[in-house]
């Protein structure tokens, strides 16, 4: 089987070689993403949950309370807020999360995770760790690369200080 992004590398090389090697790397990125997403959507479907959603589960059940302001979720799960609403609503409409205004600022809206979602979000962790995050194959030192690699690709996209 060709590799059709080595197959586009080949095409670049041949019109503009400077800029081969960064579109082999942007598309390579993009694929892995999606393969990776697959791969985690379907361990994550046997307990209804999305990746979104297991995000903000698993967010909610890391703080010492269980609870979070939305606005603070959508910042380290890096969404927008819009999203954020869309997943906790989804959460709270299966009784794994709710919402209520914060009692120190009623402009504040408070998300925490329910028992049954501290319980569905431990079992979704396993699942998780089974499957290796869709990257079993990989060796811990493989998959520590693939992070310092993509760090660096996040420093230079401004999503982190150098």
């Amino acid at each position: 089987m060709t590799d059709p992004i080595a197959e586009a590398h080949r095409q670049w090389s041949a019109r503009w070689p400077e800029h081969a090697d960064r579109m082999a790397a942007v598309t390579s990125v993009m694929r892995a993403q999606q393969l990776l997403l697959g791969r985690i959507e379907a361990a994550l479907k046997p307990f209804g949950l999305t990746f979104a959603a297991y995000e903000a589960l698993r967010l909610l059940a890391f703080t010492r309370t269980g609870t979070l302001p939305m606005g603070k979720m959508g910042v380290r799960l890096m969404v927008h807020p819009a999203s954020v609403t869309n997943v906790v609503g989804r959460l709270e409409q299966r009784g794994l999360a709710r919402r209520a205004p914060s009692p120190d600022d009623r402009r504040v809206v408070l998300a925490t995770i329910t028992p049954a979602g501290r319980e569905l979000a431990e079992r979704a962790t396993a699942a998780l760790h089974e499957d290796g995050f869709g990257l079993a194959d990989l060796t811990a030192e493989q998959a520590a690369a693939v992070t310092g690699a993509l760090r660096a690709v996040r420093v230079s996209a401004g999503d982190l200080p150098d």
